[in-house]
């Protein structure tokens, strides 16, 4: 080995290992024995499930998101408990359905004596934890004692800006002038990485990219602008101020078509901040060690349904990226389970690598299993959840996905529907009233009962 610095080995040894399990040479019951892992939760906004370059879309480019799905185990049939910024956020660090978080709508404030984060059961296992991102839950940011670093911004309600965005670091709020919020907050993600500690890290690393109004870096900006938007449904309305009695929420009054370039600009300066940070990893020769999952906190709606936007029960609003890299624990990485993942199971998920366990009130489900090839599948339904959030003109509703079926009920007029999501994704045929929906709907209502406690609401 020479005069080879211990930083110099640890990357080639590193980098050894990734390479030999990525491969599938080396059994994880080798690697077993190996200090906690790191973990980097990397969470998008409004970033839709098919929206990457490996997903097979039609111009993005996203080497970022594709190493991590090639290298780990994507879960491509992954969805959020409620398609909404604030009650999914609370959801990823809870564990938690809504109804029990409390966190309803972009208005329910986050409840810090009740609610308790996954941070709590990481930093009693011996971890040093860092929040860097958007919190974007109403109220006042709540002082988390389990948390080591805490990065957040409460500029434009909690959405921030792409420049110029002030910052609250560990309580103290500094001016970021000519900063882009995507590549100053993987700065200081960088820097808490690479501080030094005999301990492990957890880093919850939350983007305002992608979340409208875009705006790409300068670099970046129209490097899509004479790419082929035909793919784009055909019922997309051109204009986005009100659409189906919804009002857009901070989305530019442009046409859909400059909106959705600048949408797909910025992701590509996301993607370029994640290559960096993966870098930063194989530099530092953490990667075999470090689980880094990657989530969007709800899809997106690019017309279909004559819709831009979020909230409904729809397929692209409810999926979500789900991406989990963790060489040491990973048994035949590239793999897409066929099986569910959720929101909710990021907090069990984290736990159980790091092996603490969740609490009893935790919803979700580990996914660990999956990661060690051990079970393609963990749940064959679960609960959705849409609470009134003002003044979006979108009724309340509630139902339960199975791995084939959707069951949706609505608080109002709206009648319930039952979809074969599988044959239409685009809910156009229900089946609630056909012999297929009457036979599968007693149980239907059987679960969506079980899921919110003995009541279905009477629908």
């Amino acid at each position: 080995m020479g005069n080879m610095t211990r930083r110099e080995l640890l990357s080639r040894t590193g980098k050894l290992a990734v390479g030999a399990t990525v491969a599938g040479l080396v059994p994880n019951t080798l690697l077993s024995g190996a200090a906690k892992p790191n973990i980097i939760f990397i969470l998008i906004d409004d970033l839709r499930w098919d929206h990457l370059g490996c997903m097979g879309h039609p111009f993005l480019k996203t080497p970022g998101m594709d190493r991590l799905a090639g290298e780990g185990v994507h879960f491509t049939n992954a969805f959020c408990t409620t398609s909404l910024c604030s009650p999914s956020r609370a959801s990823f660090l809870t564990g938690q359905y809504v109804h029990r978080h409390g966190v309803k709508d972009n208005l329910s404030a986050w409840d810090n004596e009740k609610n308790h984060t996954f941070f709590d059961n990481l930093k009693e296992a011996g971890y040093r934890n860092a929040f860097i991102g958007k919190w974007h839950m109403p109220g006042k940011i709540p002082k988390i004692d389990s948390l080591d670093r805490f990065i957040t911004f409460d500029a434009s309600g909690g959405q921030g800006y792409y420049y110029n965005c002030p910052l609250i670091i560990d309580g103290v709020r500094t001016e970021r002038p000519g900063r882009y919020i995507t590549t100053d907050l993987t700065d200081y993600a960088i820097q808490f990485i690479e501080e030094k500690s005999e301990k492990p890290f957890c880093l919850y690393l939350s983007h305002k990219a992608v979340h409208s109004p875009w705006r790409p870096p300068k670099d970046l900006d129209g490097i899509y602008q004479n790419e082929d938007l035909s793919f784009l449904p055909r019922e997309y309305f051109s204009f986005i101020s009100f659409l189906s009695g919804k009002i857009i929420e901070g989305a530019p009054p442009a046409t859909t078509e400059y909106n959705y370039r600048n949408y797909c600009e910025s992701l590509a300066a996301f993607d370029r901040e994640l290559v960096r940070l993966l870098d930063e990893l194989d530099k530092l020769g953490i990667t075999h060690n470090t689980a880094v999952v990657l989530a969007g906190d709800n899809g997106y709606s690019w017309g279909e349904h004559m819709d831009v936007g979020k909230r409904d029960a729809s397929e692209v609003n409810m999926r979500i990226p789900f991406i989990v890299r963790y060489p040491r624990g990973t048994v035949k990485p590239g793999r897409r389970p066929e099986g569910m993942a959720l929101n909710i199971d990021l907090a069990p998920t984290l736990l159980d690598l790091a092996g603490a366990a969740p609490g009893k009130d935790c919803d979700g489900l580990s996914l660990k299993p999956v990661l060690e090839n051990r079970k393609e599948k963990v749940r064959g339904s679960f609960l959705y959840e849409y609470f009134k959030d003002f003044p979006y003109n979108v009724p309340e509703q509630c139902g339960v996905r199975t791995e084939r079926h959707i069951y949706i009920t609505y608080r109002g007029r709206r009648k319930a529907g039952i979809f074969d999501v599988n044959k239409d994704p685009g809910y156009r045929k229900n089946l609630i009233g056909t012999p297929e929906g009457k036979r599968m709907l007693p149980e239907m209502k059987r679960l969506l009962a079980q899921y919110r406690g003995g009541a279905d609401n009477g629908k």
